[in-house]
């Protein structure tokens, strides 16, 4: 669901004046507006949004979440609701859909809002549901990238980075436009909601935004040209699983030759559904690959918990 008009919905609890529009005659001059409600540009505005909508979920019995501060969720008797805030943006999901019809109703009379249908498209993220469970990729958002990075007519590569790169160990001249390098990977954090193979090729690349060399952006451009094989590549969330939780951890001792830290690798399963993934340095130094496996084996228990 999408609000009309979200930052003039806002309630003000400060005293914030104004000069006069324009067009606007006063018959005394010199004299300021006091705002009552909210205004687009205001820096109050965002907040104050929040603080209604949340208020307005509260009082029809959902609970925010400590973890997410944009997540609601709803439960009584046997019925589920979530809501998921952008914004002005909701995405609702729920269980039953006489309930959730009533949920939308009363968002109404709050709000002028607007129903835009079943999810299909948020925040370049695109879903599609049938029998087997909710797929989620992000193909406009992976072809954006391929044609900014002017790559739409290389050939694809068959693997994200080269087997045995020395990207660490690289002392050729430095870039000559860095920010080109640091817009392009930062797209490439934003990819891996859906691309968990791209975890490790990101992390790495990730490493080197203040000074990147030549080498590290050619790298880049490989990771471009291995998306350009398969731009629908995404997750898939089996409609069919049992509710457990499973998880994957490795460690690669001492990986980095300039610090000797160790590198910590974990993927976590709902069932057949994966959820969480993560490819990090860790902070100290190991003595032994029993060592690593054991810090690898601690984060990832942290996420489990």
């Amino acid at each position: 669901m999408d609000v009309h008009n979200v930052f003039l919905q806002g309630e003000l609890d400060e005293k914030v004046y104004m000069h006069m529009p324009p067009g606007f005659t006063s018959p005394t001059p010199g004299k300021v507006c006091r705002l009552q409600k909210s205004l687009y540009g205001l820096r109050q505005a965002p907040r104050c949004w929040f603080a209604k909508l949340a208020a307005a979920l509260t009082s029809y019995g959902f609970k925010q979440s400590y973890s997410d501060y944009s997540l609601f969720t709803y439960e009584a008797q046997h019925i589920q609701l979530n809501v998921l805030v952008y914004i002005d943006d909701l995405v609702i999901s729920g269980n039953d859909g006489t309930t959730m019809q009533q949920f939308k109703d009363y968002l109404n009379r709050c709000f002028h809002m607007k129903d835009l249908g079943k999810l299909k498209y948020f925040l370049g993220i695109e879903g599609a549901r049938n029998s087997d469970g909710i797929f989620l990729c992000q193909r406009k958002y992976t072809l954006d990238i391929i044609s900014k990075a002017g790559l739409l007519g290389a050939k694809p590569a068959g693997t994200p980075l080269e087997q045995n790169h020395k990207l660490t160990l690289v002392a050729n001249s430095d870039l000559r436009d860095p920010g080109q390098h640091k817009c392009l990977v930062g797209r490439l954090i934003y990819l891996m909601i859906t691309q968990p193979e791209l975890s490790y090729c990101v992390h790495m690349l990730a490493q080197f935004m203040q000074q990147p060399k030549d080498e590290h952006w050619e790298a880049t451009l490989r990771v471009v040209r291995y998306l350009k094989g398969n731009p629908r590549q995404g997750i898939l969330l089996h409609s069919d699983y049992d509710l457990k939780l499973y998880a994957y951890c490795d460690s690669n001792w001492a990986s980095c030759p300039l610090t000797r830290r160790s590198l910590t690798g974990y993927f976590i399963l709902l069932g057949n559904s994966p959820i969480s993934w993560k490819t990090k340095k860790q902070h100290t130094m190991s003595r032994s690959s029993t060592e690593a496996e054991y810090r690898s084996m601690a984060t990832t228990t942290c996420e489990l918990k």
